[in-house]
């Protein structure tokens, strides 16, 4: 008897014939307005030099490292393995190659800007709003959070000890003279620096923290002296004068050398008491699509209300007329006739319909709470890689967009089980009725 032949695909066939056209990502990427991306994007590119890689790869990398909670190297790498990811980015046939450098991906987040992360966040909101209600967008919710940087917890003896070992490293690639290292000086400091929370112990860690700090200026007036002319380092040495100089009480601190813009925000958090990053605004719609994200430093919440209003605006065209938040947007009644609501105490005159559509729109609020624990464990911005103002900025946006896509892609794959319910039901019935 002759074995059963089975079909094997070739493996450089198409991926139309290799993939499921169930799955979540193959229908997204045909959901997609992937030609947007390269109307905006094309112009930001020159006709001289090598050719850059396509648009709507770069764009599509972007999405699934976010959508993945994934690194720029490890995007790329899984990229070669993955087939879905490559019928996603427009590819046509399995490459079992890199698609580019992880660097560039870098380059491509630099050369779109704020911007273009914006338009990807709009995007995503369109693919949502095809099966959506508009009268859902009637209302929203507001919501702010701390999104951190990637810094460790700050302290003087800390930042004192990088300023050294940076100062040395200058030193050190120029060349430049230096009376004293401090080499053996500096072991026996951080040796009584250890352990300083026990009582014995106290007081030797506070005199090696003042005797470090001493150190890191005598360092850093050399070091400015010895550049004599050579402005290279202008910026990274007022740094350092700043921190040597800030006290306790001293305002706008400096809390990591390599990412002087980190605000210290204290939300009240019991778990955490201060959180050093920045201040980000969600506006998320009564379907739990995300209508905006905006980064802002560490504004008070009702002075971020205008600009994220505007964002939305600016997104889907569509202005919302009532916005609901927490006590913390207190002061803002109305902000470019938008109606801003805060839970308070009802009114006399609120009959008891009235109370209680406002208690069910409060409960409703609340459903923001787990979307940003959800930004934050699977999407990205619970700590932020990314580089300076605008890396905050490009962060909290394609941590949105992934989310709304992530959602577009749980909508579809529900159509598909009621559709493939609805046909069973359908199949069963006419059996009977034969």
């Amino acid at each position: 008897m002759i074995k059963k032949s089975q079909y094997f695909p070739s493996f450089f066939s198409s991926l139309d014939d290799m993939l499921n056209q169930q799955h979540g990502l193959y229908r997204l990427a045909n959901m997609i307005n992937w030609q947007v991306f390269e109307d905006a994007f094309t112009p930001l590119y020159s006709d001289e030099g090598r050719p850059g890689k396509p648009i709507r790869l770069m764009c599509g990398l972007l999405m699934l490292k976010h959508l993945r909670n994934l690194s720029d190297e490890s995007v790329v790498e899984q990229w070669s393995e993955n087939a879905y990811y490559q019928y996603f980015c427009g590819m046509h046939e399995f490459m079992p190659s890199q698609p580019c450098a992880s660097t560039e991906l870098v380059h491509f987040r630099n050369r779109i800007g704020e911007k273009g992360v914006e338009l990807i966040l709009a995007e995503s909101i369109r693919v949502n709003n095809e099966n959506d209600d508009d009268e859902h967008h009637d209302t929203a919710f507001i919501d702010s959070t701390v999104q951190e940087k990637n810094v460790t917890y700050p302290t003087d003896a800390k930042l004192h000890r990088k300023i050294v070992g940076k100062v040395l490293g200058i030193v050190s690639e120029h060349g430049l003279p230096l009376r004293q290292s401090y080499k053996f000086v500096l072991k026996s400091v951080y040796r009584d620096q250890r352990f300083r929370n026990h009582p014995k112990n106290r007081q030797k860690a506070l005199k090696a923290d003042k005797k470090l700090r001493t150190i890191a200026g005598r360092l850093v007036r050399e070091l400015e002296r010895n550049l004599g002319e050579n402005h290279r380092y202008d910026e990274l040495l007022a740094i350092f004068k700043k921190i040597l100089s800030q006290k306790r009480g001293t305002p706008h601190k400096i809390y990591s050398i390599h990412e002087p813009e980190v605000q210290c925000i204290s939300k009240g958090k019991e778990q955490k008491k201060y959180e050093f990053g920045n201040k980000v605004s969600i506006i998320r719609s009564a379907t739990g699509i995300i209508l905006g994200a905006l980064s802002f430093r560490n504004e008070y919440d009702g002075h971020t209300i205008e600009e994220s209003l505007g964002q939305v605006e600016r997104m889907t065209g569509r202005r919302i007329k009532r916005l609901a938040g927490d006590r913390g947007y207190r002061g803002k009644k109305e902000v470019g006739g938008t109606q801003i609501l805060i839970p308070d105490t009802p009114k006399r005159t609120d009959t008891n319909y009235q109370k209680r559509k406002k208690h069910d729109l409060f409960c409703k609020r609340a459903g923001i709470e787990p979307t940003i624990g959800h930004l934050k464990s699977d999407f990205r911005l619970g700590r932020n890689f990314y580089k300076g103002m605008v890396g905050d900025a490009i962060n909290v946006m394609l941590a949105a967009a992934a989310y709304n896509l992530k959602r577009a892609m749980r909508f579809l794959l529900y159509m598909i089980e009621k559709f493939a319910e609805t046909l069973w039901i359908g199949n069963v019935s006419a059996n009977k009725a034969f």
